[in-house]
């Protein structure tokens, strides 16, 4: 029997630790925060604190709605101080990033042509209309810039050229983690009259996204996989084409006025016309509680921890030969705490069932939600491995504030059992 040796890692860099204490049950191992991350303990102690004074919203007098209509509209302002938002951007509530694609996906103007790339998660392929054009997968960050530049040149030479554009892309893969030029594509976006929305997701937990820096229109983001498990997201961008579009949910909280009459409604402007019914208040001031962590922190020594980290896990698979790291881009692209890899000759859900039962690590096996990528890598690893024996789906191992270096070399042991 082969016996493949666990490789021996260096110690983890000594850095200023995590701002946040996330919740987290002991003995188990949670290594998918690319899924959904923990609770942030701030994020907790906010709603626990705001628990005994829940009520309405935005609609009574007493003392108890007053507090929470405070709180909810305090909090997205705190969030949108947090990313950045331009005095005159909407920042709407919703239940997540692929509520707030959809939201935008609704508001967008009769004619708009949505650019994307096939390397996106579901929640930024499936939101746009019929004729969006959906570019190949690039070879490298550069590639990226120059296929779109090229792409808007020709629809803009083909089409309308008064037709509005939206080019949408992920800030970090869902599936590697690297990190998309957002910056730069916003310039190219720019250049040709298009706008940008951004897909920060994965990008959010990990790094800083400031939408007047990136220079990108619209900005979506779960609060569950920013430590703020309550059940909102958030839509920033601007008000134009918001405004002028049906409200996302007719309901009560969208109109100014309605009439006798059918149709006879006048709709609400700003955020409120695509917030009908009772806004989540405790997802929006979690939320806005970790934000006002994370922005009192030093998070260049965050990053650098977390880059650590990654290089460990990195590290670890690349010396077990039975394992095969999936990437779009070179290995030495930037990315954030996410790695999906195979194991040759193992079923990626039999190894993740595995990994829990006998050593209680947790890990995501799949397409992850992005499937024309994933399927897409897994058969350039094939490729690339000279391996023939691959999974047909893959594993992904993500890390963020709660990760340890211990948690990371049980995933390394783990998988070294599996040679």
């Amino acid at each position: 029997m082969s016996v493949t040796l666990v490789p021996s890692l260096p110690a983890l860099p000594t850095v200023a630790p995590a701002p946040l204490d996330v919740l987290g049950v002991p003995g188990e191992i949670n290594l998918d925060y690319a899924a959904s991350a923990p609770c942030a303990r701030a994020a907790a102690d906010a709603v626990n604190e705001l628990l005994p004074w829940y009520a309405s919203v935005h609609r009574g007098a007493g003392a108890l709605s007053r507090r929470c209509t405070l709180a909810y509209e305090k909090a997205r302002q705190t969030v949108g101080d947090f990313f950045g938002a331009r005095p005159d951007d909407h920042v709407i509530f919703t239940r997540n990033t692929t509520d707030a694609l959809n939201l935008l996906g609704r508001a967008l103007p009769t004619g708009t042509t949505v650019v994307t790339f096939a390397g996106e998660h579901h929640a930024n392929l499936l939101p746009w209309p019929p004729g969006s054009v959906r570019l190949p997968v690039p070879a490298d960050p550069a590639g990226a810039v120059r296929a779109l530049a090229a792409a808007l040149t020709e629809l803009r030479r083909d089409s309308n050229p008064a037709l509005p554009v939206l080019v949408s892309v992920t800030g970090a893969s869902n599936v590697t983690g690297e990190r998309w030029p957002v910056a730069e594509l916003a310039r190219v976006a720019h250049r040709h009259g298009a706008r940008i929305a951004l897909d920060a997701a994965q990008l959010a937990p990990h790094a800083p996204v400031d939408l007047l820096a990136l220079d990108v229109d619209y900005l979506a983001v779960s609060g569950h996989k920013l430590y703020a498990p309550f059940g909102a997201g958030v839509l920033i961008g601007r008000a134009d084409w918001l405004d002028a579009a049906p409200p996302y949910l007719a309901g009560g909280g969208a109109t100014s006025r309605v009439g006798p009459a059918t149709h006879d409604v006048t709709w609400a402007t700003g955020p409120a016309r695509h917030e009908g019914g009772t806004p989540n208040l405790l997802g929006a001031v979690a939320l806005a509680a970790v934000c006002t962590e994370l922005a009192g922190a030093d998070r260049a020594a965050l990053a650098a921890r977390e880059q650590a980290l990654l290089a460990r896990l990195r590290d670890g698979l690349a010396a077990l030969p039975h394992v095969v790291e999936l990437r779009t881009f070179g290995p030495d692209a930037p990315r954030v705490g996410i790695v999906s890899f195979v194991v040759t000759g193992w079923d990626s859900a039999e190894v993740a069932a595995r990994l829990a039962a006998r050593h209680r690590i947790g890990v995501r096996d799949g397409l992850f939600c992005a499937h024309p990528l994933a399927r897409r890598l897994l058969d350039e690893a094939a490729g690339r491995s000279g391996r023939r024996d691959l999974p047909s789906t893959a594993l992904r191992a993500s890390i963020g504030l709660g990760s340890t270096a211990a948690e990371v070399d049980r995933l390394i042991e783990a998988l070294a059992e599996l040679g």
